[in-house]
């Protein structure tokens, strides 16, 4: 049997790719998962660095909604 491509797993409905995006989440042990998601030293800072600045200007911040908009317009 073959294995389907990304761009047919792509083309799944919405419900079936979260499913499959849970089970392969869920097929990672913790070690793998935590390797996967350790942040670099300039991660790290890049991180403190951008909270810093947003509690300085918090009215800075985009809404989720207009960069997600801004995102799908590109298109």
């Amino acid at each position: 049997m073959l294995s389907p491509s990304l761009s047919e797993l792509l083309k799944l409905p919405a419900g079936e790719r979260a499913e499959l995006a849970m089970v392969l989440w869920e097929s990672l042990t913790a070690d793998e998962r935590e390797a996967e998601l350790e942040l670099s030293p300039e991660g790290a800072a890049e991180l403190d660095r951008r909270w810093r600045d947003h509690l300085e200007k918090p009215d800075s911040a985009v809404p989720w909604e207009e960069v997600r908009r801004k995102l799908l317009n590109r298109e």
